[in-house]
Formats: structure tokens, C-alpha cells, sequence
């Protein structure tokens, strides 16, 4: 299988030299460039990317700006995009994520965690990479064998439940509403009410309460779950 492309839009050469070895790395080929305007070139020239990688803050057209257009274009509308961003507050968070985008990062960030974060998205839109196994303490979590186990004891899940597990284990730390959950675990296009994501978030527990971890699902009140080691 040949490798997927990723556009890497990001004005600050160290940051760019970086996301480009990372992704290399993770067998991926990567298209590098310094602006919106040099990415929308790209764009024009190129064979469509699989992913587009978005710094927020960029010369000119901003990133989140760019990111609003492509998805206002029929075009591109389904063109998965990560917006990176040093601008951690919630409420940009739910800005970035509320114009279309799939996922949002806060710099710094791990590039092992930004690999995880790909895979994921790309997934979500049917493309399929060879990803390695996600652990997190004694979780570990097989993409391709579609396989949980905890204390090397395999755990029977639901395949939404496995969707949860998997978005959960990729996006530590990070608060997520329900109705944002529904987008990212169920997709857009379902069209399920927010008590279905209680219910799940439930049965969750209940799996990992058998092996004392329910406490890393944590209810956020007012807002939503999270996912930590952390308590």
C-alpha cells in the first residue's frame, strides 16, 4: 500500500523541519509549505493531500481562515484537517473544531501523540494506515486485530465502545462536550441524540471498573469527558 499525503502548512522553519521528519518517519509523504497562499498553490498543482496539517497563526491568511474556506468548498469539504495551535483556550478549541476542522492540537505536543492523531483522523475518513499498537499503562489497544486488553486479559467491547476506547487513548487529557464526542466517535453524519454518548461513557466504565480503572473516563461538570492518568 502506498504511502498517504500530507499537506503541512506551518510558517516557522524549525516547527516545519520537525513535522516533516516526524512524518517521514511514520512512512508518510509530506508536502511542506510556509503560508496559506503557498498551500493553496499546493492545492491547485498537486494530487489532492489525504490530510492537511494547519498552523493557526500564519502570515496573511490566518490558518483557521484557510481551514474555513476549504470547507466551504465542495472541492475540499471532506479534506481532513488538524489545525496546531499555541492558543490553548477552550473556547478557540471549539472555535477551530465548530468551522470543520477534525482535530486540534496545542503546541507543544508529543510527535508521538501528533502520529496517534493522524492515524485516527484518517481513519475516520476510510483511510487505513498500519498503526502501531496505543498502550496506556496496562491498556493496549490493536487497531488491526480490533483488539482491547487490560493486564494481558482481553476485554470484550462493542465496536462503538472499541471507537471510544480509541479516540479516549489518542486525545489524553483533553475535555471533550458530548456533542463533540458524537462528531468525532459517531461522525457527522449521525444523527444521534447526546444521552446515546452517556450511555456508552457508561458501559465504558463498567468494562474498566473490573480492573479498578473506571477513573480514567472523568466527568468534567458542565462541560463534558476526559480521558487521563491524571486524576
Amino acid at each position: 500500500m502506498s504511502a498517504l499525503n500530507i499537506l503541512v502548512v506551518e510558517d516557522e522553519d524549525a516547527i516545519r523541519e520537525m513535522l516533516v521528519m516526524v512524518l517521514e518517519q511514520a512512512s508518510l509523504n509530506v508536502i511542506a509549505v510556509a503560508s496559506a497562499e503557498e498551500a493553496q498553490h499546493s492545492l491547485a498543482d498537486n494530487a489532492r493531500p489525504d490530510l492537511v496539517l494547519l498552523d493557526w497563526m500564519l502570515p496573511g491568511i490566518s490558518g483557521v481562515e484557510l481551514a474555513r474556506r476549504l470547507k466551504q468548498d465542495d472541492l475540499y469539504k471532506d479534506l481532513p484537517i488538524i489545525l496546531l495551535t499555541a492558543r490553548g483556550e477552550e473556547e478557540d478549541k471549539v472555535r477551530g473544531l465548530e468551522i470543520g476542522a477534525d482535530d486540534y492540537m496545542t503546541k507543544p505536543f508529543s510527535p508521538k501523540e501528533l502520529v496517534a492523531r493522524i492515524k485516527a483522523v484518517l481513519r475516520r475518513s476510510g483511510k487505513n494506515i498500519e498503526e502501531e499498537i496505543l498502550k496506556v499503562g496496562d491498556i493496549s489497544l490493536d487497531v488491526n486485530k480490533h483488539r482491547i486488553t487490560i493486564d494481558n486479559k482481553v476485554v470484550i467491547v462493542s465496536p462503538t465502545e472499541f471507537k471510544l476506547m480509541h479516540f479516549f487513548m489518542t486525545h489524553q487529557d483533553n475535555v471533550y462536550s458530548r456533542t463533540q464526542l458524537l462528531d468525532q466517535v459517531w461522525g457527522r453524519s449521525a444523527y444521534i441524540e447526546e444521552r446515546t454518548v452517556d450511555v456508552h461513557i457508561r458501559r465504558l466504565r463498567k468494562i474498566l471498573k473490573d480492573f479498578n480503572k473506571d477513573d480514567l473516563v472523568q466527568t468534567v461538570r458542565g462541560f463534558g469527558y476526559r480521558f487521563s492518568v491524571i486524576e
